[in-house]
């Protein structure tokens, strides 16, 4: 058994198809409201939104990251 993040509220995750789902006791999928009211203020970031200098910006941070724990694989 878990507890849920935002209600603590016991709960079981079970797979679904391929996502993890919490599932309460009596066997029905756990909704609670705070946790849809964090899902729907989540920022959705639109690609066409971010101007070519940001997706550089962003695209330099994440080749940096990856530069640093190396690739993982060895030659």
């Amino acid at each position: 058994m878990a507890k849920c993040k935002y209600c603590q509220k016991d709960v079981t995750w079970m797979k679904e198809g391929r996502k993890n789902v919490p599932v309460e006791g009596d066997g029905g999928i756990h909704k609670c409201e705070q946790m849809e009211n964090m899902r729907n203020s989540l920022k959705k970031l639109e690609p066409k939104t971010l101007s070519a200098e940001e997706i550089a910006k962003y695209e330099k941070a994440m080749n940096d990251n990856v530069k640093e724990k190396g690739t993982g694989r060895k030659s």
